[in-house]
């Protein structure tokens, strides 16, 4: 079982939707006794970072702490992949998960935000969670800030300035992108995802 961690902020019709039509068993959650029977774990989200506290007040952040630290394969998407980092400047208040040390911020000035539509990706070749995907394919974002390219980025978007469009290390990964929204190429990395042995 794939647990779709409910926080009240995710696209969550959409990401049940795609997850269904690569062939996954998706149980969207917010129980953390159901996250921690999960194979997989996923984290969509949309909108302000500071909607994560949902997971500190449920105690779902120590349950995907918990399956993180046992090896579970966790996805997140887009606030999802931010929250994986130390904090955003968007609700410094609000710690992340801190897997990764760096901080998320808004883009520079002199770029219209958000940054909504499609844009193009630049991919490490040796991404599993990216296999398949041809360099250069367009993946749909919609997001104000960004996460910093760090030494765990496997995909670069440029919108004025680069920044990490994808993550990976171990079993720890995100996207800044929505592949339920991503066409072929979204659909793709969701069956990479699914496809990841447990």
């Amino acid at each position: 079982m794939i647990a779709v961690v409910d926080y009240k902020a995710g696209n969550l019709t959409s990401v049940m939707k795609a997850l269904l039509a690569v062939g996954a068993d998706p149980e969207l959650t917010q129980d953390p006794a159901a996250v921690l029977r999960a194979c997989k774990i996923i984290l969509p989200g949309v909108g302000h970072f500071a909607a994560t506290r949902f997971l500190e007040e449920r105690g779902l952040k120590a349950a995907i702490q918990e399956g993180i630290a046992a090896g579970v394969p966790f996805l997140g998407i887009c606030v999802g992949l931010q929250w994986l980092f130390a904090g955003s400047t968007e609700a410094p208040d609000c710690p992340g998960l801190g897997a990764f040390p760096e901080i998320c911020d808004r883009f520079a000035p002199g770029k219209k935000i958000p940054h909504v539509g499609w844009n193009s990706l630049s991919i490490h070749p040796e991404s599993r969670l990216l296999r398949g995907i041809d360099e250069g394919s367009f993946v749909y974002f919609t997001h104000s800030y960004r996460a910093p390219i760090a030494n765990v980025t496997v995909a670069v978007t440029e919108y004025g300035e680069p920044f990490t469009a994808a993550i990976e290390r171990a079993n720890v990964m995100g996207v800044q992108f929505h592949p339920e929204k991503s066409g072929s190429a979204g659909l793709r990395l969701l069956r990479n995802f699914v496809r990841m042995p447990c």
